[in-house]
């Protein structure tokens, strides 16, 4: 039995929502669905995450939403995988919904909103980028990803999440848990469809959204999303509100799962039951 409280917090909520495998237009997606009535939420993990790794929101929120999240196939069509979403929300009699995505899941949930706008409620876009097209200068990215060894790739991750945990010891079980899913709890070629998923991703539509809230939440001490590419995402999407975690990294929804909660509470206008982030279009807490 592990001694890491956030894996084994993880793990129970797994015993009582187990993600289900769902064939969607020939493509397997995993699946969490809480079910129940309230406003839908569509959440979309970042590279390192099953839809699982939402779990403490999950749990916040399931009395009075319907969560669902996702876990990607290993595909690697950004077009196919908005396409898959929409028609999964439809195989689940959803016709409307809000959607958080973070990171890689964050770029996708720009492409989901722009080109699906008649189905999205709000948009929570969070540490992530409007632009990919200087991915392929930095690493991973640079490298041959569709024949690179999966050894190297997984290596690459866990070189920058222990630096993390390096001047971050007190997150030592949150960069555990992501060594875990960049070491096997992810599989192999998943993981690599995430990364090349990203990369040749196509440009996000410049339409105007018209959603009925556009939320960005980012983190000032966030090491893969510096300054410029968040000032990117806040012009292209115009938000009514940003949420700047002071301290937070590239996952603040596990190294800070209550005040993350309450962001999506306000943006799907429940009652907000945790830290109080105040007024305004630019907040910091």
């Amino acid at each position: 039995m592990t001694t890491n409280s956030l894996i084994s917090e993880r793990d129970q909520f797994l015993s009582r929502y187990p993600e289900k495998t769902m064939s969607i237009r020939g493509t397997d997606w995993g699946v969490i669905d809480t079910g129940g009535n309230g406003p839908c939420l569509l959440m979309l993990p970042g590279t390192l995450g099953r839809a699982d790794i939402f779990w403490q929101q999950i749990e916040a929120l399931k009395d009075r939403a319907r969560l669902i999240s996702l876990s990607y196939p290993d595909s690697w069509s950004l077009e196919d995988w908005s396409q898959d979403i929409v028609a999964l929300l439809q195989q689940l009699g959803v016709k409307k919904t809000a959607v958080v995505g973070s990171s890689l899941g964050g770029y996708l949930a720009q492409f989901f909103a722009r080109t699906n706008e008649e189905r999205c409620t709000t948009l929570f876009a969070a540490n992530t980028l409007s632009d990919n097209a200087g991915l392929t200068q930095k690493p991973p990215y640079s490298a041959d990803l569709e024949n690179t060894d999966i050894s190297i790739l997984r290596r690459g991750f866990g070189d920058k999440v222990s630096e993390w945990g390096e001047t971050h010891p007190d997150q030592a079980e949150l960069v555990e848990l992501l060594l875990a899913e960049s070491n096997g709890r992810i599989p192999p070629e998943h993981l690599r469809a995430r990364l090349i998923c990203l990369k040749e991703a196509p440009p996000l539509p410049s339409c105007p959204l018209d959603l009925k809230k556009i939320i960005v939440i980012e983190a000032a001490d966030d090491p893969l999303i510096p300054e410029p590419m968040r000032q990117g995402v806040r012009e292209a999407l115009n938000p009514q509100a940003t949420f700047r975690f002071i301290e937070g990294g590239h996952f603040p929804y596990l190294a800070q799962p209550e005040k993350y909660t309450s962001i999506l509470e306000e943006g799907l206008g429940l009652p907000v039951t945790g830290p109080n982030w105040g007024d305004g279009k630019s907040r910091s807490l």
